[in-house]
């Protein structure tokens, strides 16, 4: 069953502003925590070492990894409020 072309247009225009927002807040933490405010966030310590090390290290891969996880409900919830879903 075909798809309406509005719909498909609404569909990919909030897919579009998941994306957007997901990867600023990696960008954020990536980019942000562990290269320009690591100096403020090193005075923080975890582990012996200044968290803002540990953001470049290990941190932005982790919250990169949840972002995919919340990408995907995401997804999914969008996939079923436009009739995209698998389940039919």
């Amino acid at each position: 069953m075909e798809k309406p072309q509005h719909n498909a247009r609404a569909y990919w225009r909030q897919n579009l502003r998941y994306l957007i927002v997901l990867l600023a807040i990696w960008f954020l933490v990536s980019f942000g925590a562990g290269v320009l405010f690591k100096d403020v966030l090193n005075t923080i310590k975890i582990g012996g070492f200044g968290l803002g090390f540990w953001f470049a290290q290990q941190g932005s891969i982790y919250v990169f990894v949840l972002l995919i996880f919340i990408y995907v409900r995401l997804m999914n919830k969008l996939d079923k409020k436009f009739g995209y879903d698998d389940e039919d």
